[in-house]
């Protein structure tokens, strides 16, 4: 349940268009629900701001189907990452209304619409073509945790002429999501020219002494660029969860302490 359900199931019972039963009732799984295999926390999109996401890899389609249905049932939107597309089609046949992206192996319910509530646009800027499942990956969750997401594709530094040719969108941006394999230096370029936050995504694209996306990782974390901070190999969700909490409206107020 987020925020924004409970504050509507609250209203609702105030003004009598709800009674204090059918709440309870709503409710009674609240915070988490027990499926024998896995507790599903409804609780999350209420302390976090967006639902708990369902992670594919690991899982049998049969799990994935119960966790999502349970989500959906609840009036949560839901996202399964790292889902195979086999898996993803016994999940569409179950679930009517989930909708599959095979580059970044997502599939999404959009069990409630959302609308844009940022404070400004989070821009996923990737090295090459070859990163690009892991920006998907970022794009469409940053978008469903309700930002305005723009993408900035094939821009590395090999043709660095291709950045710079765009760098008023990086200027534009709120929060920038910078997704890179091989040596990883493109944050450190963006990082450069930005006033803004970089998120920084290594991933496991690269020959040889690449190492799995180790070395990206280890050049992220090692870049004298001020200001760029880094994620996980490949973790396109995570970026997109931190750039989510950068740009939210009160994101000002909560890092400064103030109330209203």
């Amino acid at each position: 349940m987020e925020r924004r359900q409970l504050a509507e199931l609250l209203a609702a019972v105030r003004s009598g268009n709800c009674s204090v039963d059918e709440a309870l009732a709503r409710l009674r799984d609240f915070p988490y629900e027990d499926l024998g295999f896995a507790r599903i926390d409804h609780h999350r999109g209420l302390r976090n701001g967006f639902a708990e996401a369902i992670l594919g890899e690991g899982k049998t389609p049969e799990q994935v189907v119960a966790i999502a249905e349970r989500m959906v049932a609840a009036g949560t939107n839901v996202l399964v990452t790292r889902l195979a597309a086999d898996a993803a089609g016994r999940l569409r046949a179950a679930v009517p209304g989930f909708e599959y992206h095979s580059l970044p192996r997502l599939a999404v319910h959009r069990t409630r619409v959302v609308e844009p509530e940022g404070r400004g646009t989070v821009l996923v800027v990737s090295a090459g073509t070859a990163d690009l499942p892991v920006a998907e990956e970022a794009a469409i969750t940053a978008e469903l945790m309700g930002n305005r997401v723009e993408r900035l594709y094939d821009a590395g530094v090999a043709g660095i002429h291709r950045l710079l040719d765009r760098r008023v969108r990086l200027w534009e941006a709120a929060v920038l999501i910078v997704v890179a394999g091989m040596e990883g230096a493109l944050p450190s370029v963006v990082g450069g020219l930005v006033d803004r936050p970089v998120i920084a995504v290594p991933t496991s694209v690269g020959y040889g002494t690449h190492l799995g996306g180790l070395a990206a990782l280890l050049g992220m974390l090692n870049t004298c660029a001020a200001g760029v901070v880094v994620v996980n190999i490949d973790n396109g969700f995570g970026a997109a969860a931190a750039a989510t909490r950068i740009n939210r409206p009160d994101a000002s107020a909560a890092a400064s302490g103030s109330r209203d």
